[in-house]
């Protein structure tokens, strides 16, 4: 969500949540996302005005903030719905699996060699899935860099930590590097109020 605000010049503000001593579980944040899971948005300058806007997991506040900002995401036709698409493959299918994975290789108790048998082998069957779209277009929507590029782009960093070599998946890791590139990513992964 940095990166897409870094992209689009928003004016923002990062509240830290220490999610290992349970900040999120608080009642207010739960006015934010009924859910009690991070991120979350506040937007309190939203089009037309009115109250103050929450929205919730990341592929509905990638969208928002794109049809807000009229940026990295195509009005209509062939590339919006390839967008959305991808979009929704990161958060229902890349992004779960790649995290399951890398919970129960860096994190769980030693023997859990069936997880991580099972969420390794998805997470290479989805990358083939990624390798294969990119070889043949150079963003995930289409011709242009948009909200599926910015939801995917985080997670194959973890991706290539957990031993998914980049000579496996050239054409992912091409498109890694470019994306890594934009002085709103290099921005978005340097801000100290992210650190912590």
């Amino acid at each position: 969500i940095t990166i897409m605000l870094e992209e689009i010049n928003a004016d923002y503000r990062v509240i830290n949540y220490d999610i290992f001593n349970g900040d999120q579980l608080r009642a207010e944040f739960g006015l934010v996302n009924p859910n009690y899971k991070l991120p979350a948005l506040v937007d309190y300058m939203p089009q037309g005005g009115g109250a103050p806007i929450s929205v919730f997991e990341t592929g509905a506040m990638l969208q928002y903030l794109a049809e807000k900002s009229g940026r990295f995401l195509a009005a209509s036709g062939a590339e919006r719905a390839a967008t959305l698409s991808w979009l929704t493959w990161q958060v229902a299918g890349m992004g779960p699996m790649s995290g399951q994975a890398s919970h129960f290789m860096r994190y769980a108790p030693a023997g859990q060699d069936y997880a991580i048998a099972r969420y390794g082998s998805e997470v290479k069957r989805l990358m083939a899935v990624l390798e294969k779209r990119l070889a043949q277009s150079p963003y995930v929507g289409g011709d242009s860099y948009s909200i599926a590029d910015i939801a995917l782009w985080p997670g194959q960093a973890a991706v290539f930590a957990m031993g998914v070599g980049a000579a496996d998946w050239p054409a992912c890791y091409n498109w890694y590097q470019r994306i890594k590139e934009r002085p709103a990513v290099v921005t978005a992964m340097t801000r100290p109020d992210l650190a912590a």
